[in-house]
């Protein structure tokens, strides 16, 4: 996969959500710093272009659901 390229330089990967595994608990939604991340009606829903690719959401992630596209 390529990597996206923002006016600022930086390289932003994506994140995935295996949706088998998701519990949809939240708990990824809380730690996201640029609010990325929403929970509506069991479906979790990631605006990908306001995510930096911190990765805080995959490192919380209780059941390995959420990963960061390998580049």
């Amino acid at each position: 996969s390529i990597p996206r390229y923002f006016g600022s330089g930086r390289v932003v990967r994506l994140i995935l959500v295996d949706r088998y595994r998701c519990g949809y608990c939240g708990t990824c939604v809380g730690v996201c710093p640029s609010a990325a991340l929403d929970l509506i009606e069991l479906w979790l829903e990631i605006d990908q272009e306001r995510c930096t690719g911190c990765g805080s959401c995959v490192d919380v992630c209780p059941v390995g659901a959420l990963e960061m596209e390998a580049s």
